[in-house]
């Protein structure tokens, strides 16, 4: 019995120690990240075009477009694309509202190029239809129920023009919670937007989010679009994204700039939320980055081994609750430095007073989805079954 405890210490010690190693590198990465203000007199040039996918959106498509009509970069130098996915409701009667005042916005629906059972790709087969007919030289993605800030394209637009970039990542955060379960997921989410950044930044773990994308057209059809990755409903975001790293290693850069964030809200139900996290999850297997799923990995099996060292008090009596509290300890320190960080960047610090209910949350639902995605073939994804 002794035996095995110093080996589970060891182990436990490992995961630990790996845990704090990962942690200080998106702390660290965060800091080295520059922030990006636009240039004094920029004008812009780049034509773009914004693709937003959206089914079943009439709800949020009117807020989602007129945030982007109200941007101060020129309006002859965007366009609005909405790709209707075989909606429901009344998204595309939003969307023709739209048309009517503005020349700038477009529809076009998913139904007149590829019928429901075709695919089950139904989001980069919209993104891919876009991208065919748009006009634009950059590609900037968003989703239907997200708004964006008035300087948004300026602040990509410019970044892009002054880096060179091939693809761009961007904040994501949510906003306007109503309830703990809110406020849990937009920490938890704020924390994603760090780990994306410090992760471009260090070219260790190149993560994004598709509701605030920019890439080269001409860099899409480069990699062959979705080509590769189409075998899952997900991934138009971090598997295309990893697909142009490979090619361009140097070319992926992140937005850091709360002015750049959209915004959308969180989950309302604790059903819904989980079946987010397992859908985000499902495609871990599909990274082209090893050290991602490695990194993913050590994240897991630590938040397990917490709650394993819980479950093993009645065997190993109080021999095994040192390694629960320090365990505990050192997630929470980590977390915290890191959180705190990040709600002080998006100026959000008042999501710091849930960080303690977060902290046991957040060990609970790693584990659980984590598991949850790889015995979980299929998931609900806008009113579809996919895998």
């Amino acid at each position: 019995m002794n035996t095995l405890l110093i080996i589970y210490s060891l182990f436990s010690f490992c995961l630990a120690l790996a845990y704090v190693f990962i942690m200080w590198q998106y702390i660290q990465g965060w800091k080295e990240l520059d922030l990006w203000e636009i240039p004094r007199n920029f004008v812009g040039n780049t034509r773009i075009s914004v693709l937003i996918p959206a089914r079943n959106e009439a709800k949020n498509i009117g807020a989602c477009i007129e945030s982007i009509l109200n941007q101060s970069y020129p309006c002859d130098l965007y366009e609005i694309i909405v790709l209707d996915d075989h909606s429901e409701d009344e998204t595309p009667d939003w969307v023709r509202l739209f048309q009517v005042q503005c020349t700038n916005v477009r529809l076009l629906q998913l139904a007149d190029f590829v019928q429901e059972g075709e695919t089950q790709s139904f989001k980069k087969k919209a993104i891919e239809i876009g991208i065919q007919h748009a006009s634009g030289e950059l590609i900037v993605t968003t989703d239907g129920d997200c708004v964006v800030q008035p300087q948004w394209l300026s602040l990509i637009a410019s970044f892009y023009e002054a880096k060179d970039l091939k693809f761009i990542a961007a904040p994501v955060n949510f906003h306007q919670e109503k309830t703990p379960l809110e406020l849990f997921q937009s920490l938890d989410f704020m924390g994603m937007m760090g780990v994306a950044g410090a992760g471009i930044q260090r070219k260790f773990m190149r993560m994004c989010n598709g509701a605030n994308l920019a890439y080269r057209r001409s860099v899409f059809f480069e990699v062959n679009g979705f080509d590769g990755i189409n075998e899952l409903a997900s991934g138009d975001d971090m598997l295309l994204m990893q697909k142009v790293a490979e090619r361009y290693p140097d070319g992926i850069g992140y937005l850091k700039n709360n002015a750049a964030t959209t915004f959308t809200e969180a989950k309302p139900t604790l059903k819904s939320f989980l079946n987010q996290r397992i859908r985000w999850s499902t495609k871990s297997g599909s990274y082209r980055e090893s050290l991602v799923t490695v990194i993913l990995a050590v994240v897991f099996f630590f938040c397990c081994n917490i709650i394993l060292s819980a479950l093993l008090f009645p065997f190993f009596g109080f021999s095994v609750i040192g390694i629960f509290l320090l365990s505990m300890l050192i997630k929470a320190a980590m977390d915290y430095w890191f959180l705190n960080q990040m709600s002080h960047f998006f100026k959000r610090n008042d999501l710091m007073r849930s960080f303690v209910p977060s902290f046991f949350m957040h060990t609970l639902y790693i584990a659980l989805v984590g598991f949850l995605a790889n015995i979980k073939t299929t998931y609900e994804w806008k009113g579809r079954q996919v895998k």
